[in-house]
């Protein structure tokens, strides 16, 4: 008994020895570092709050109304004023048990660390964006920015008349919203990987790979 448990906590120490090894070296290895398509017909950011990043996109444009689905209604404030969505994609979960680290659980870290669970769309209204360290700016081309509201609506559920499936959570402040999505957070595949992926699909700068906002931003500061 003694040696199976010893063997079990070797393979765990080796696992998260070889993931802090991911972790810390894959992001440095970078993705698009030169700008193929050099219109700038729309403007998107990312931004974080120190562990998560979001795609933060306009939200009408002559390319995509997001209105039309990520309502204002959806919202408390309702305030039809608001000019940007931030859209992030996560752990269902940690996204409706933890609007404040405080409010951190081991079993919702548990859940969403090995993809237990199931994932949400959580969008957050702006009036204006402020660019700084935890906000880039990307100009980008309408073909890129059409790549990238394919790639963000992919992960969005739908009901039968084809508009998100918008779930009840008071949990947050007055300017945000939750949508059902598909997939399951993981080590592997997490918050920031989503958005990672999404400049990728942009042609934009990006990690190889990351698990963290860190492994994003390095590349634009």
């Amino acid at each position: 008994m003694f040696l199976i448990i010893g063997k079990v906590i070797l393979v765990l120490v080796a696992f998260l020895l070889a993931y802090l090894l991911l972790v810390f070296a894959v992001p440095y290895i970078a993705v698009n570092n030169e700008d193929v398509e050099p219109a700038e017909d729309v403007e998107v950011y990312i931004k974080t709050n120190g562990v998560h990043t979001d795609i933060v996109v306009p939200i009408k444009t002559d390319y995509k109304d997001w209105s039309t689905s990520i309502a204002y209604s959806h919202i408390k404030s309702q305030d039809s004023t608001m000019q940007f969505i931030g859209i992030g994609w996560g752990d269902k979960g940690f996204y409706l048990n933890t609007p404040e680290w405080s409010d951190l659980t081991f079993r919702t870290a548990f859940v969403a660390a090995f993809g237990l669970g199931g994932s949400a769309m959580h969008a957050t209204f702006y009036k204006e964006m402020k660019e700084g360290e935890n906000c880039i700016k990307i100009k980008v081309s309408a073909q890129e920015y059409q790549a990238l509201v394919d790639y963000i609506e992919q992960k969005f559920q739908f009901d039968v008349n084809g508009k998100p499936l918008l779930i009840n959570a008071t949990t947050y402040g007055q300017n945000d919203s939750f949508y059902e999505a598909k997939g399951s957070y993981n080590f592997f595949y997490t918050c920031n990987t989503w958005a990672n992926n999404g400049l990728k699909v942009m042609n934009q700068k990006a990690a190889l790979w990351t698990a963290t906002d860190r492994g994003i931003f390095q590349h634009y500061n």
